[in-house]
């Protein structure tokens, strides 16, 4: 099943993601990134943020909790720390039992803790790919999680109100500009309107 291993999935991506930030130079810190509105920082924010969120609606977080706070600055003076405590945070939710099976109040749609998960997953892998492109880090992506993303994003992006399959594009995801490549990567990033 797709779901299966969910919780494995996340600390891997989480730990890519973590691997690019310990690589950030101080000077890194305010250049751009492919998604426009956000510098490093932002970027970074954005997923410490986003973790905290996600463990926030596994303890009964609205979707109306979610998209308030999601700018609110979780870094402080330690945004390394900040990241890693924030993944630990997120891991220890999902580990609760039932909370995979648990009906979340996602902002795109009700979803269970499973596929939020999946989806919160996804979103680590593209954002690493993200933090490599802006710092001139290594881009390639983990082929296992790129795969596994590549074969299954019908299933992570099922019956929410914006899809990068449905290219239902909004709030949460950039509109594909050039033809997808022919490896994984290529398909998946172009997905997420990253080329």
């Amino acid at each position: 099943m797709v779901f299966d291993g969910i919780i494995d999935r996340y600390v891997l991506a989480s730990t890519e993601f973590g691997r690019r930030l310990r690589a950030v130079r101080p000077e890194h810190w305010t250049w751009p990134t492919p998604c426009s509105e956000w510098n490093v920082r932002q970027l970074v924010n954005h997923m410490t943020r986003g973790n905290l969120s996600y463990a926030h609606l596994v303890h009964g977080g609205t979707n109306a909790d979610f998209l308030r706070e999601r700018d609110l600055d979780a870094l402080g003076t330690d945004p390394v720390g900040a990241y890693q405590e924030s993944v630990a945070v997120c891991v220890g939710a999902f580990r609760h039992p039932g909370a995979l099976d648990r009906m979340l109040d996602y902002p795109l749609g009700k979803i269970t803790g499973a596929q939020a998960l999946a989806v919160r997953t996804t979103d680590s892998v593209i954002h690493t790919w993200d933090l490599a492109r802006a710092t001139g880090a290594d881009d390639r992506l983990n082929a296992e999680l790129v795969t596994w993303i590549d074969e299954h994003m019908a299933e992570i992006y099922a019956d929410l109100a914006e899809s990068p399959i449905a290219n239902t594009t909004g709030r949460f995801f950039a509109t594909p500009t050039n033809d997808p490549g022919p490896t994984a990567q290529s398909r998946v990033l172009h997905l997420m309107g990253r080329a």
